[in-house]
């Protein structure tokens, strides 16, 4: 019998004994698979998911798509004014928001003498300031209010304090992560920046779970910038929000291009991802994979050990086809078949499940982590490759039993002897 003919054959012999099993053996092997798949792409997406979350907040809140930042020989942003002018005349930018940092004290309960051997009730933090309207405008930072209100461009001595620096928000008690202590919403904190001291009112509390927002007190910029002695117009930050469709990459090359690049560091929101959460979202990659290796083993032993129950108890009916002049081959051809139809039905209800359920929902309702909205990442190219991995260990999970019960004598076979 020719290679044609075996696979012919073969499919047709696949094809009878599917029809012929138990339908809820057929239900149970493709659930097994099914479940497999989504062992394979759920638990790596999610651990992913965990810091893609957090990448995520970052770009939203904080970065947007592009941020331009001071050289590290510099302050400050050199010919800020220069540089907005730039970015005013490229039609792919939605929105900018200029931002003026630098580093300071909030204190709580600075009217209490105390020794001079106690800390007192502060925290270390960096003081921004903001133009309210146009900082909503690239980073809607008014949606991570969780108690209180968003700044307005007249409020005076009045600021946004993030939730990590407040120990009512923060689960952590330890000396290294200073907080303060009976601040909320209302309370007068004091605010010490380049030797400005001003006293002002909590007027909102920000939560992101990112530390570049919620380890910062927020001002508006007209009042900070006499604080620190910003006489210039000069920023320490620009965020910038392209219009949707706009590619990050053209856009940092084209303001590049403009000699931004000598006054600042002008960077995606890629490039600008801390080295170490790069390297976890690698980490949390390779734990996912390792997590979804074992399932699989798993799924190929459950594949083998069906596929050479049924191949046992149907010896009789092999040795029948192979004294009739069905080929070992063409067999184990059908076998190999039945197994890569539980695949196939298995991966399309796992993606199925993935793509139409998991995917949106999480993305719409985040896992609740700690230090993250967790979602689920999954890529067309991962899938395939996941697929592709299944079929390949479920072929082999077929073939193998198949391989080695049609191997056995033909007359022994018929006859049920061992």
């Amino acid at each position: 019998m020719n290679n044609s003919n075996s696979v012919r054959v073969g499919f047709f012999l696949a094809l009878r004994g599917v029809r012929r099993a138990s339908k809820w053996t057929n239900f149970l092997i493709i659930i097994v698979m099914a479940l497999t798949f989504l062992n394979l792409m759920v638990v790596s997406g999610i651990l992913v998911g965990l810091i893609e979350g957090v990448v995520k907040t970052i770009r939203t809140h904080y970065t947007s798509d592009i941020l331009i930042s001071n050289k590290l020989e510099n302050n400050f942003i050199e010919r800020t004014p220069f540089i907005l002018s730039v970015l005013k005349n490229i039609p792919e930018i939605a929105a900018v928001t200029p931002r003026s940092v630098a580093s300071g004290m909030v204190e709580a309960d600075y009217k209490i003498i105390r020794r001079a051997s106690e800390i007192g009730n502060r925290a270390g933090t960096s003081i921004v300031g903001i133009d309210p309207e146009a900082e909503d405008a690239v980073t809607n930072l008014s949606n991570l209010i969780i108690v209180g209100e968003y700044l307005t461009p007249t409020d005076y001595d009045q600021v946004l304090v993030g939730a990590l620096l407040l120990k009512k928000y923060l689960n952590v008690d330890s000396q290294s992560f200073q907080a303060l202590e009976n601040v909320d919403v209302g309370s007068m904190i004091r605010v010490t920046v380049e030797g400005s001291v001003r006293e002002v009112k909590v007027k909102g509390i920000v939560r992101s779970k990112a530390d570049e927002i919620d380890r910062r007190v927020f001002f508006i910029n007209r009042q900070l910038r006499p604080m620190i002695g910003r006489e210039d117009y000069n920023a320490d930050e620009i965020a910038i929000k392209l219009k949707p469709g706009a590619d990050p990459n053209t856009i940092r090359d084209l303001i590049i291009a403009q000699g931004v690049d000598r006054y600042a560091r002008v960077q995606t929101y890629i490039d600008s991802e801390p080295k170490f959460v790069k390297d976890m979202k690698q980490t949390f990659a390779l734990l996912g994979n390792i997590i979804s290796s074992v399932g699989l083993v798993v799924a190929s032993i459950t594949i083998f050990i069906v596929i050479f129950i049924n191949a046992i108890t149907r010896r009789k009916y092999i040795g029948i086809l192979k004294g009739i002049g069905v080929s070992g081959r063409t067999i184990e051809i059908s076998y190999i078949f039945q197994a890569l139809f539980y695949a196939l039905i298995g991966t399309a209800v796992g993606i199925s499940v993935v793509y139409l359920g998991l995917e949106p929902y999480l993305l719409a309702h985040p896992i609740n982590f700690p230090f993250s909205d967790g979602i689920l990442v999954v890529t067309p190219l991962g899938t395939i490759v996941r697929a592709l991995i299944l079929f390949i260990a479920t072929l082999i999970s077929g073939y193998i039993p198949a391989r080695l019960v049609v191997r056995g004598n033909t007359l022994d076979a018929i006859l049920g002897r061992n």
